[in-house]
């Protein structure tokens, strides 16, 4: 008998083949990112301090979104930061100063410990950020959470994909957008996003499909004029972030058959100017069982810092994780297309 045929491959299968061989350089339909960033004369990717510790406490959400990156959702509820691992992070905070503290998950706010972690961020004198998805305020299990944000006067970022309700619920499930109004309503009665009163409210703008985002400013405008008109809710600022080709979205993207277009768009726009900007270069991610990283994104693709760096919250050493290599691979090109992307919107 000859050779027997070889498996056939299903389609995220492949594309988890073709992807890997992207991040490593290999025969790639894409130029690597670092040889890109050479060749635009602004590489490699070298950290210059530590603005911002981003930490994601856990993958549990009441959510599971089209887009999520993380692959978050009601099942998750094994994967979240254990208190010892809080203290740690707060030892950690400390010995660099008053950083921005920026929270992520998941659902953040599900984690048994947020809100003791809130306050004692809070109590060192650093502005706290909450990613928020709306909903989470109206849980009945969440019962006074709007007010606890505004009594520690909590910067909230939450993710609203549209203003309307159809293409919200699209990526984000059933109901969601109607609960997300609700939710905003309640930050709005307690002063969030209203003139003065020093409570941030931002919103965030994911694409619903496999493009990029419009232009921040345009955008911004129209979400402020339709959520106004419509629903009578303000906010401070929008931000549009780009949607990686990882986690959820990718798997998106292999099955509409979009994946390689996608990539295209995001190589063809490199933008170096947002290169110069990218959240890593100022900022330490840390994964909810106290694995270090460059960004969320390397968090959610378990790709360590480099060689010979701190790889864990137990041995934080701030100087030298200031001056690191940063790592990149093919997602990369999401960060740095067109006017760029980070966890506070647009970057040129």
């Amino acid at each position: 008998m000859g050779n027997p045929l070889p498996a056939e491959r299903s389609p995220l299968a492949e594309a988890d083949r073709q992807f890997r061989i992207l991040q490593l350089g290999g025969e790639a339909a894409f130029q690597p990112f670092d040889s890109r960033l050479a060749q635009a004369g602004v590489g490699p990717l070298v950290a210059g301090g530590i603005d911002v510790v981003q930490i994601n406490v856990g993958k549990f959400c009441n959510q599971a979104c089209k887009h999520c990156h993380v692959d978050a959702g009601p099942d998750r509820t094994q994967e979240n930061m254990s208190r010892e691992t809080f203290e740690l992070c707060l030892d950690a905070i400390k010995r660099i100063g008053r950083p921005d503290v920026d929270l992520t998950g998941g659902a953040p706010e599900l984690n048994p410990s947020f809100r003791w972690f809130v306050e004692q961020v809070r109590g060192l004198g650093c502005r706290v950020i909450d990613r928020c998805n709306l909903t989470v305020l109206v849980m009945r299990s969440q019962a006074g959470l709007a007010a606890f944000l505004a009594l520690h006067r909590v910067q909230i970022i939450a993710s609203l994909p549209y203003f309307l309700g159809s293409r919200t619920d699209a990526q984000r499930g059933d109901g969601v957008f109607d609960k997300s109004i609700l939710g905003l309503r309640k930050l709005n009665e307690l002063g969030y996003g209203r003139p003065g009163s020093g409570l941030e409210l931002n919103l965030v703008y994911n694409p619903t499909g496999a493009f990029l985002p419009p232009d921040q400013d345009a955008i911004e405008a129209d979400f402020r004029r339709e959520l106004s008109t419509r629903y009578e809710v303000e906010f401070n600022s929008l931000y549009t972030i780009t949607n990686m080709p990882i986690g959820r979205y990718r798997d998106y993207l292999v099955r509409s058959g979009n994946h390689r277009r996608y990539m295209e768009q995001l190589v063809d726009a490199f933008n170096p100017a947002a290169a110069m900007g990218v959240m890593c270069r100022s900022m330490i991610s840390v994964g909810w069982d106290g694995r270090l990283y460059d960004c969320d994104f390397n968090q959610m693709l378990e790709l360590e810092l480099e060689v010979g760096a701190p790889r864990h919250i137990r041995d934080f050493d701030p100087e030298r994780l200031a001056a690191r290599r940063i790592v990149s691979g093919q997602h990369c090109y999401g960060c740095t297309a067109g006017s760029g992307s980070s966890c506070g919107g647009r970057i040129s």
